[in-house]
């Protein structure tokens, strides 16, 4: 890039209260896209209720995180040939009409197909959202900045349950999905009027089949995870033909990657080591913080009984820890410029948390859930933003958006994975408890229908509703203590930054390339 770009660059970036509205629409914007992976959790009994389908259940989540996971890197590679604005008005649109439609569902099959639709404008609101900071704020103050933005998963992570919540007592359902259209329309119109449009007009070649393999071998591991042990035996032919087909369509992912004119990931992204790590542990974190938000709503309602609006308020702690490490955490590192510290704590805890959760029971106290459940979410607020901060300041500009992106994916899929597999041990773990009270339970009781309504043991003496809401909380129970060494993933000691540019680089390079003064100290180290 030339000097004068770079300056010209510099001059297009906002400014003074111009910043401040757009990172505002840009939270904004990702605000809708994380509500819509946590709003929909304390519906799904009243979904399932009306529309039926309680055997698709978990495809309601799981819909939703696959389409967002596998146009993730898509949307950062375009980003980064073509600019990031008109992509991410485009992945506004497409959001806001999955949402419309999604609230007009009939059926469970509607629902899942609109939900996907919905995930695809979500994966670009999520991805392009955090690629733009890394265009508009210089790498010394993104610390701050994406603390602010790893605080919206908190807000999102509670508020979204307890908003799904409010929806289903006092209007309906599909308010869950209406109330993302007047935010989004903000949102929107506050993009088009502020952020300037970047990226050069030259032609690039798409990487059209490793995307078409990188879709191929996520769902394919989604696929593989969901039905094993469900559907089909872990063991059958299906599931190992599944797997076996997503690690071969890897294999030729990574060879076309390779050879690939403009790759939709490049292999040199793959093989750097801050990448590599960070892409890993935001695999374990998206696992365990995905996972364990689908089923705490089912925990607190089913088993302690409270309305979907309460199951919010019950989780009320876990955003206020995840507030308040995701803030401090990115305070802390624009002031000292050191961020290994923050995930070799931070992953810890989340395994310590979700391990505390596993002991939890019908019989446990609000307090003792709640500083569970605030321990849990201020490890993941040490944890999610601090990688994307590292992953940005240690690749090239050029290759910003790939990389932001190819973060987001690995935690999108962990997600994926999470909700897949823990819906898995969930029913396995049910159906066996289950088993063992048939001699207790009345003739024709089916438990799994109390998932879908809780208020059905009501009819039942308190002998039999006692031994539905223990298997219940047993069931959950191992889905943390599954969730347990996902989470325990170590950073090792190798987390370091790439050395910054060069001293006769440009302007624009010493300033992307994370340099926080002079061309010698980065602006994040180990």
């Amino acid at each position: 890039m030339t000097a004068t770009a770079a300056a010209r660059d510099e001059r297009a970036m906002p400014k003074g209260r111009d910043l401040y509205v757009v990172l505002g629409a840009l939270m904004l914007a990702m605000l809708l896209a994380a509500l819509d992976q946590t709003i929909v959790s304390t519906a799904l009994p009243t979904i399932v209720s009306e529309l039926g389908g309680l055997n698709h259940l978990s495809w309601v989540v799981t819909a939703y995180l696959l389409s967002s996971t596998a146009s993730t890197p898509l949307w950062g590679k375009l980003g980064d040939q073509y600019g990031r604005k008109r992509l991410f008005q485009a992945s506004i649109v497409i959001f806001l009409i999955g949402s419309a439609l999604c609230g007009l569902a009939q059926d469970m099959t509607q629902l899942i197909v609109f939900r996907a639709l919905q995930g695809l404008g979500g994966g670009g609101l999520m991805v392009l959202a955090v690629a733009i900071v890394g265009d508009v704020v210089p790498p010394r103050e993104r610390g701050r900045y994406q603390g602010l933005f790893g605080a919206v998963f908190g807000v999102a992570s509670v508020c979204g349950p307890l908003l799904g919540g409010w929806f289903v007592d006092n209007l309906t359902w599909r308010w869950v999905f209406y109330i993302n259209l007047p935010i989004g329309v903000v949102a929107l119109a506050v993009i088009a009027a502020v952020l300037h449009a970047t990226g050069e007009r030259e032609r690039h070649r798409i990487d059209y089949l490793g995307t078409l393999l990188i879709v191929g071998w996520a769902v394919g591991l989604v696929l593989t995870a969901t039905w094993g042990g469900t559907r089909y035996a872990w063991a059958s032919a299906p599931i190992i033909g599944l797997a076996a087909g997503s690690v071969a369509l890897i294999g030729v992912w990574l060879l076309v990657e390779r050879r690939a004119a403009e790759p939709i990931m490049p292999p040199a992204l793959l093989r750097h080591p801050v990448f590599a790590l960070g892409a890993a542990i935001s695999f374990a974190v998206g696992f365990a913080m995905f996972g364990a938000l689908t089923f705490l709503p089912i925990f607190l309602q089913v088993v302690h009984g409270v309305s979907p609006t309460l199951s919010g308020v019950y989780l009320l702690p876990m955003m206020l820890g995840m507030l308040l490490s995701s803030i401090g955490s990115g305070q802390l590192i624009t002031r000292f410029g050191r961020y290994k510290i923050y995930p070799m704590v931070g992953t810890p805890i989340i395994a310590l948390a979700l391990y505390l959760c596993s002991a939890l029971d019908e019989n446990s106290t609000t307090l003792s859930m709640s500083l569970r459940f605030a321990l849990l979410g201020f490890g993941l607020g040490l944890v999610m933003q601090v990688l994307v901060i590292a992953v940005q300041n240690a690749v090239s500009y050029q290759d910003l958006g790939s990389a932001t992106s190819g973060v987001t994916f690995f935690r999108q899929i962990g997600g994926s994975f999470g909700v897949a597999v823990f819906g898995s041990i969930f029913s396995n773990q049910l159906a066996g408890h289950v088993a063992d009270l048939a001699r207790v339970l009345p003739p024709g009781f089916d438990p799994a229908a109390v998932q879908g309504n809780p208020r059905l043991l009501d009819r039942y003496p308190v002998a039999v509703k006692d031994a539905v809401l223990h298997a219940y909380a047993q069931s959950i129970d191992s889905v943390f203590f599954w969730a347990v060494p996902v989470a325990a993933a170590r950073v090792r000691a190798d987390l370091v930054p790439a050395r910054g540019p060069a001293a006769g680089d440009s302007a624009d390079a010493r300033l992307r390339g994370g340099l926080r003064r002079g061309a010698d100290r980065p602006v994040v180290k180990a």
